[in-house]
């Protein structure tokens, strides 16, 4: 299993987070999100199929890219 913490500068409260665990939740392989909107940034735990890369391209394209 991997794990990373991704900085998401344009987080600004929990609805925030909220939007991007809906969004990654979907994914196959996804185990874990966990958001800090004081932070800015999200707790990600993984394991295949998904990659950090589709993880990353996902944040993008839902308008919270990673920094």
């Amino acid at each position: 299993m991997a794990k990373k913490t991704f900085s998401i500068a344009n987080i600004s409260c929990g609805h925030c987070v909220m939007a991007i665990k809906n969004e990654l939740n979907e994914l196959d392989g996804i185990k874990s999100v966990e958001g800090n909107p004081e932070a800015k940034s999200i707790d990600v735990e993984w394991d295949a199929p998904i990659t950090e890369d589709k993880i990353i391209e996902t944040l993008k394209e839902i308008n919270y890219p990673a920094a």
